[in-house]
């Protein structure tokens, strides 16, 4: 399979996977196991399956949990992001123009000290940054990992790997490395 660089994933015809009900997603017809983590293979056979079927009940579950953090914790959420990106900001300032950290070392030495103790001083609004981008992707993993697949789901991603739909998940996974042919990570090429 060739790799597509991301001029081609813009101008390829994208589906949104149609919405789960929330008796499949996590009610009465939901059946969920803790995984056998010792047989590597039926335990990502069931992660990539699940992200692939219930990806559009994901997407708004993230959007959720990232909202009600948002919604509990606005300021220190606004703070936390501007204190991660500020100091990627003036490294890249100072880091992308050797001219200027000769000209102005000082400078340079003090707005990253600046920046430095801005992130210990807002350690906070960062860790509830951190928690409002991870627990989405942790809750998601943990539902994936012990969601029981059923007929409906193997016959839908069956049918789907034939009609070779293109979906932001598929996307997603095709970018991390993992084969939608086999559902097995492989190296990347760079």
């Amino acid at each position: 399979m060739e790799r597509m660089g991301p001029k081609t994933i813009v101008q390829m015809d994208v589906e949104i996977a149609p919405l789960k009900s929330m008796d499949d997603f996590m009610l009465n017809s939901a059946r969920f196991q803790i995984p056998n983590f010792k047989d590597a293979d039926k335990w990502t056979n069931r992660v990539v399956h699940n992200l692939l079927y219930y990806q559009t009940n994901y997407f708004l579950l993230v959007i959720a949990i990232f909202l009600v953090i948002g919604v509990l914790h606005p300021a220190q959420l606004g703070c936390g992001l501007l204190a991660l990106t500020a100091p990627a900001g003036l490294l890249s300032w100072t880091a992308g123009r050797p001219k200027r950290r000769q000209l102005h070392p000082l400078t340079s030495l003090l707005l990253l000290l600046v920046a430095a103790s801005g992130v210990v001083y807002l350690i906070g609004s960062v860790l509830v940054f951190v928690i409002g981008v991870w627990l989405p992707a942790f809750v998601m993993l943990v539902h994936a990992s012990m969601r029981l697949r059923n007929i409906r789901n193997k016959l839908t991603n069956r049918l789907d790997a034939l009609a070779l739909r293109r979906t932001p998940m598929g996307i997603l996974l095709e970018e991390l490395g993992v084969d939608s042919d086999r559902f097995v990570f492989r190296e990347r090429g760079y």
